[in-house]
């Protein structure tokens, strides 16, 4: 679905008043809600800043239909666009909290859902810095400890979801690369500057390996534009399988919850 309908869509939490979600709650035995979150970070020349956001919403559009199949109503929440951007620090349009606001912030947010009647909270992230997810999984404990197993993550992080992705992202040099902006021309196509495509050089930098061993600024890394892999490869057709990839572990985990 393109961005600019959301606010026409009945899957987005926004589209709703008060008193519309009150009846699809009191109609429906259990309906879950999808939180996508992500960060204000840079993605190269030719990526949005809101990128990693992005690419969560994508991923629970596309797994709201996937989970109808199961017989399981969704809802897709607004999104959480803010997160622990400390490895981009040093390029301006890195907005980043510290890891102890994130995690109450987005526990009380999932709280607030349960509270309202959903009978189960999926954090999506897409954001994938060490510290943005231990805190996201923070938030998920908190809320599991309080509300008895009511919330779950979907994040390519999870090993058993990292080995569905693509040989780039398997590698690591996934940040802005081919794996990244092959999901965003497939699903939100005018947050690509197509006209810089062709001349970006592949930047062969494991972020993975790196943050083993203990580099965590990007500069440091040899990333002097903001990216890793190789975007001028990025392709629609990889998007769109890499988009119900993603979109197959939220439903997977919201199915397991």
């Amino acid at each position: 679905m393109n961005l600019a309908e959301q606010k026409h869509s009945e899957v987005y939490l926004a589209h709703y008043t008060t008193f519309d979600l009150a009846k699809l709650l009191e109609s429906e035995d259990k309906v879950v809600i999808l939180l996508p979150v992500g960060s204000v970070e840079p993605h190269g020349p030719h990526l949005s800043l809101q990128t990693d956001t992005l690419i969560s919403i994508c991923a629970a559009e596309a797994a709201i239909e996937k989970l109808a199949s199961e017989g399981i109503k969704a809802l897709i929440a607004p999104a959480i666009p803010y997160g622990v951007t400390n490895c981009a620090a040093q390029f301006k349009g890195a907005i980043t909290v510290e890891s102890e606001a994130l995690t109450s912030f987005v526990a009380s947010v999932m709280k607030g859902f349960i509270a309202n009647g959903f009978s189960h909270c999926c954090v999506i992230n897409n954001h994938l810095e060490p510290g943005q997810d231990q805190a996201i999984r923070a938030a998920v404990a908190i809320l599991n400890e309080q509300a008895s197993g009511n919330a779950s993550i979907a994040s390519p992080l999870t090993r058993r979801w990292a080995r569905t992705l693509t040989d780039e992202y398997k590698k690591g040099e996934c940040h802005a690369g081919q794996y990244e902006t092959s999901i965003i021309l497939a699903g939100a196509p005018d947050f690509v500057k197509d006209e810089l495509l062709a001349n970006l050089e592949a930047v062969p930098v494991s972020l993975s390996e790196q943050i083993n061993n203990g580099v965590s600024d990007f500069l440091e890394m040899g990333m002097d534009n903001a990216y890793a892999g190789s975007p001028n490869t990025a392709s629609v057709a990889e998007g769109l399988k890499t988009i119900d990839n993603l979109a197959t572990m939220i439903t997977t985990e919201v199915l397991e919850a």
